[in-house]
């Protein structure tokens, strides 16, 4: 997974989640992988505090099995290394 952000002027953080039909076919995984990046992403929320506007860009479709935790670890790591956080 790869993140891509900006530092807005809007006063209000905006994501989003990519996931190419080259990582998975299936409508219903992408979206699964989706559910599960917002969610994860949701629950960091609290941690932010300047605007910006984040692109999580999923590299592998492993993302959708993988455990919750290790998933919030991964993108709690991300939003560190940009010093989001």
């Amino acid at each position: 997974m790869s993140l891509v952000f900006a530092i807005n002027g809007r006063k209000k953080q905006r994501y989003a989640v990519v996931v190419s039909k080259k990582i998975l076919k299936s409508a219903v995984g992408r979206n699964r992988i989706r559910r599960r990046v917002y969610e994860a992403l949701r629950l960091e929320l609290p941690k932010i505090q300047q605007p910006v506007d984040c692109i999580f860009i999923i590299n592998t479709k492993e993302i959708s099995t993988i455990d919750f935790k290790e998933l919030q670890s991964l993108i709690n790591d991300l939003l560190i290394e940009a010093k989001i956080i």
